[in-house]
């Protein structure tokens, strides 16, 4: 295919993958995948699988990133980082010396072929800070793959936060909420201290983002302080911090190819397909709450070895089942953090009449994942699939983060972080 053409599809790919999020808020992060043959893209800070990507200022972390490529031909990929807004919009007034220090486009060079796998892979894996480059500025920053070098040729994108912890913050949440009690929602109060900032317009220069387990469809920003005071603000009884509570997230975990594991009905060889198929346990309709400890969306690649695996675990085709009446208007989409593809249908459940399920087949690597179902509608915006049920015991994890533009400033800065869970009442 022409360059001239794949920078057109990859562009296409993007404006039809961000689509339904701009109908709704501004830009927003998520780790995407726009080449079929890439998978299993994840982006960790010190190992904590179950936490957002966020990296501390001035601090020994480290990000991790890593994907397959499936095949065992080398290709060469090369990193880009970019800067951006609070918004994710890339940032237009600052030189890469302003956040960087070292050389930007640079190859990915730790590479390993997966061993006695039926899909064959490379593991590809680099590190930030690495002997080419740090960051030096706190914010939001994206981080590009392109194949051969070539910006045309793009196959990944990684959004990540780097924060400077500058401003105390307080985070809380409770299921007494301002429009029903002990029922299906959670509220959310945030506290902030920024004295000793110069802060002359705290609404333009201060901007806050609510986060419910990562989940970039339904977050919360550029909503009023209900209180400003002296070197505070604080956001308390604030309509716009109500969320869904949801129910806890599905979960299974693929450990060995040979039998069913955690979640799993069945775990087979297709000899005709030479594949390996595996099927959950159906999920059918949660009328009522039913405690399940899970991690909130995230994976984590494993196997019942738990060694050197991110070349050992093999790619499996997973049957989901889920039981639900069928819906009047729009889709049912799998979702979880390793929901990468750019292809949004990618994720959507096909109605089964003969068996009244929704069924969706895909190919995932052996390890541990959580996923909801949502409904997502002919609109674009998400919601609570009817079946799932909301129950306020919901355990959900919360982030909050504060950006600050001062006066005469090029940029936001990332202030402040916080993430915590509300437990099962």
């Amino acid at each position: 295919m022409p360059k001239h053409k794949r920078h057109l599809l990859a562009t296409m790919l993007r404006l039809l993958t961000a689509m339904p999020c701009l109908l709704t808020t501004p830009m927003t992060a998520r780790n995407v995948v726009y080449d079929p043959q890439v998978k299993s893209l994840q982006a960790v800070v010190n190992n904590d699988w179950l936490s957002p990507a966020v990296m501390r200022l001035g601090t020994d972390d480290v990000l991790h990133i890593g994907f397959d490529e499936l095949s065992h031909q080398y290709n060469r990929y090369i990193y880009k980082v970019e800067h951006c807004e609070a918004d994710w919009s890339p940032s237009e007034e600052l030189f890469e010396s302003n956040w960087m220090e070292g050389f930007n486009n640079n190859p990915i060079d730790t590479y390993e072929h997966s061993v006695n796998t039926t899909f064959a892979y490379t593991h590809y894996s680099l590190d930030i800070p690495n002997s080419m480059m740090r960051l030096k500025m706190s914010g939001n920053y994206r981080l590009h793959i392109y194949k051969n070098g070539d910006e045309e040729q793009e196959v990944a994108t990684v959004d990540f936060r780097v924060t400077e912890q500058s401003m105390p913050l307080t985070l809380t949440a409770t299921t007494n909420t301002d429009i029903d009690t002990n029922l299906s929602h959670q509220q959310v109060s945030v506290a902030l201290v920024h004295q000793g900032f110069r802060i002359v317009n705290p609404e333009e220069q201060i901007r806050l983002v609510v986060m419910q387990n990562g989940r970039e469809d339904n977050l919360r920003q550029n909503l009023k302080p209900t209180i400003i005071g002296p070197g505070m603000m604080e956001w308390t009884h604030h309509k716009g911090l109500i969320f869904d509570a949801g129910n806890e997230y599905h979960k299974f975990e693929i450990l060995d190819v040979s039998h069913p594991t955690m979640g799993i009905e069945i775990i087979h060889w297709d000899n005709d397909e030479r594949v390996f198929e595996a099927a959950p346990f159906i999920n059918d309709p949660r009328p009522h709450y039913l405690y399940d400890e899970d991690a909130d969306g995230a994976f984590y690649i494993r196997n019942s070895d738990n060694w050197e695996n991110n070349t050992t675990s093999d790619y499996v085709w997973v049957n989901y089942r889920l039981r639900s009446p069928q819906l009047p208007e729009g889709s049912i989409v799998i979702d979880g953090q390793w929901t990468t593809d750019s292809e949004p249908r990618n994720y959507e459940m096909t109605y089964d009449d003969a068996q009244q399920l929704y069924t969706a087949r895909l190919l995932q690597k052996q390890g541990y994942y959580s996923y909801q179902y949502l409904w997502r509608h002919a609109d674009g915006t998400t919601g609570i699939l009817p079946s799932e049920g909301s129950f306020y015991q919901t355990e959900n994890r919360y982030q909050a983060f504060v950006y600050f533009r001062g006066i005469g400033d090029s940029t936001w800065r990332l202030t402040a972080y916080l993430q915590m869970e509300l437990k099962s009442q």
